[in-house]
């Protein structure tokens, strides 16, 4: 009798050719779009059953114990980090160098971090089991965090809180499933070219994802600014988050095309469907081609002139991305990131540290450092804490006490923040720039003050430039954008932050649904604010850049050429398809353009002139 032949290896098994189900109509959902690219392939699904917590307290006599199973919880957590870490190794280097630092933050919070320290405390006083209190200590902090969020607070803001309470969270499920000895989710029953659908899909799980195997990823979870995000992108996986109802309407083994860059899914596609989502697949890659190539060519215009591109940092985890955009330096360094979710301000040389890594880590290119803009919506624990801001935030923070106005009130902070980015200033070449200013003496304050702490500095023996590193101002108010040319006789430089000078001028919150369709950067007087404040820099052969949606939106790349602007700072990812326009025109036609739409006064004709000046020549 002959011997049944084994299975193929798991690795080898592949997933059924995508064949439209005439029993079953098609469908379309509804996602965010996380990571660009078109996938096609069998749904799969992934479970990871719910973590079972049996024991709630335990005797005063068994906290030793119970903390020994922690510790035994946490060392098994770190081998498990530092494994999946090590699995980067087999990625492409540019996913290596994007996904490796959240691996680092993971392990050190598996220090003497916040919630260990919290766990532990449970344990002692309220006699926990060990995964209880990681549970409740990681449910709290996540809460707290999230309790900061507030109407008024950017988009960015709001993203940065459940990020870190995702951080929180994240660590505290490993930690439980250690402790309880429950599986984690598993991967390896996928068939070659599937696509993922799962509820949750987390940075670590994305970890554990093949781009040679999976073809896309689909979660009912999730948005664009959390980590799972990020390192799908690096992965180079076509996926969409926060899909709602997706697991449960996609049947296992159907049929679905994924758009990671219009956010819909479709289930059991048509047979047109499927030809269009192959001749996107064929685009996509052809695209990512161009951009990589992109990526070693100047950004200079078809007559020669040359636009510098540079990017916007939320958080050092975002380096990576940076260098592999193209871009030429960071143009807006947010420093917040260093005074959020900690306890206590961060002193001189905790913050000349980290400013100097950075620094160091762009290899020459230039860094804009803003100072501290703390706005009142913006929730720093460690700031209240110690006095500096009020607990109860304005009622209006945006017309508050925030940015320099803050900063001139309490000294201290801005001459630590000065100090140290002097300090940093000497590993490469940097700028520092004051957020919210709308006088001439907030300038001359601030100058007074930079200047005095670069004395005090050299009297210490620091080692700081010997020039001092430029001092420029944001242009976020129409207040700053009409007193251009007095303010450009205090400032060393302009960054126009177009997100804020917008919002100040039409007196709209983007994030406010009843008004948010307002919220217009091409409104004529937005336009002719960005005009007056470049006009009034350029007069005195200041330089003068623009940062914000503006700056990356490729479309409006044309209009901002002519208006004189020859700087640019964006989200990495933008910068690709805004050198790409940039090397689509030349400045005199961009000129007589930016004529043309400064001579409208309906927002809707001057979008149609800029949609109707550049769809020829640039992928929006």
């Amino acid at each position: 009798m002959r011997k049944a032949e084994p299975p193929p290896p798991q690795h080898k098994r592949l997933a059924r050719p995508p064949v439209p189900d005439t029993a079953r109509p098609e469908r379309v959902l509804r996602g965010i779009a996380v990571s660009p690219g078109v996938a096609i392939g069998p749904a799969f699904g992934a479970s990871e059953p719910v973590p079972v917590i049996a024991r709630q307290k335990i005797q005063a006599a068994d906290t030793a114990a119970e903390g020994a199973r922690l510790d035994g919880a946490i060392a098994q957590s770190h081998r498990q980090l530092t494994k999946l870490r090590a699995r980067l190794a087999v990625l492409p280097e540019e996913s290596q160098v994007e996904i490796a630092p959240l691996f680092d933050v993971y392990l050190r919070m598996l220090g003497p971090s916040r919630l260990i320290r919290g766990v532990r405390r449970r344990i002692e006083e309220t006699l926990l089991s060990a995964e209880s209190a990681v549970a409740a200590e990681a449910d709290a902090i996540a809460e707290a965090i999230l309790a900061r969020s507030d109407p008024d607070m950017s988009a960015d803001d709001r993203a940065g809180l459940m990020r870190r309470a995702d951080e929180v969270r994240e660590i505290a499920r490993r930690l439980v499933r250690n402790l309880t000895r429950q599986p984690f989710k598993s991967f390896s029953g996928l068939p070659q070219g599937a696509v993922l659908l799962t509820e949750t899909l987390r940075p670590a799980d994305a970890a554990l994802l093949e781009p040679s195997r999976v073809a896309g990823v689909v979660a009912e979870e999730g948005g664009a600014d959390g980590h799972t995000a990020v390192m799908l992108r690096a992965l180079g996986l076509p996926a969409v988050l926060g899909a709602a109802g997706a697991a449960h309407a996609i049947r296992a083994g159907e049929t679905v095309v994924v758009d990671g860059r219009s956010g819909r899914v479709v289930r059991n596609p048509s047979a047109a469907t499927l030809a269009d989502a192959r001749r996107a697949v064929t685009k996509y890659a052809r695209e990512r081609q161009r951009y990589a190539k992109l990526r070693r060519l100047p950004a200079e215009t078809l007559d020669g002139e040359a636009v510098e591109l540079q990017a916007n940092l939320e958080l050092p985890i975002e380096l990576p991305l940076i260098a592999q955009s193209g871009a030429i330096g960071i143009g807006l360094l947010r420093t917040e990131f260093l005074f959020m979710n900690r306890e206590t301000v961060p002193d001189e040389a905790t913050q000349a540290e980290t400013y100097r890594g950075i620094v160091e880590a762009m290899n020459g290119d230039p860094v804009t450092f803003r100072v501290l803009d703390w706005g009142g919506e913006k929730d720093i624990e460690a700031l209240s804490s110690a006095g500096i801001v009020p607990e109860v935030a304005d009622a209006n923070p945006a017309l508050g006490l925030r940015g320099i106005r803050l900063l001139l009130r309490q000294t201290e902070l801005l001459e630590t923040q000065f100090a140290a980015i002097l300090r940093a200033g000497f590993a490469g070449p940097v700028r520092v720039m004051l957020p919210m200013v709308t006088t001439v003496a907030e300038v001359r304050s601030a100058r007074e003050i930079y200047e005095r702490v670069a004395r005090r500095l050299r009297r210490r023996g620091e080692r700081i430039p010997e020039k001092l590193p430029p001092l420029g101002i944001m242009v976020e108010t129409p207040g700053a954008a009409l007193a251009a040319d007095a303010l450009a006789l205090e400032a060393d430089f302009f960054a126009i932050g177009t997100n804020d000078l917008t919002a100040y001028t039409l007196a709209v919150d983007r994030g406010e649904s009843q008004v948010a369709e307002l919220y217009d950067p091409m409104h004529p007087a937005v336009l002719r604010l960005v005009q007056f404040a470049t006009e009034a820099a350029l007069r005195m052969r200041m330089p003068v850049s623009v940062c914000g949606e503006m700056a990356g939106n490729a479309q409006l790349t044309p209009l901002l050429l002519g208006l004189g602007l020859r700087s640019f700072s964006m989200n990495a990812a933008a910068v690709p398809r805004v050198k790409q326009a940039v090397r689509a025109v030349e400045i005199d036609a961009c000129a007589r353009f930016a004529r043309h739409v400064m001579d409208q006064s309906d927002p809707t004709r001057i979008e149609e002139l800029v949609r109707a000046f550049s769809p020829a020549r640039v992928d929006a």
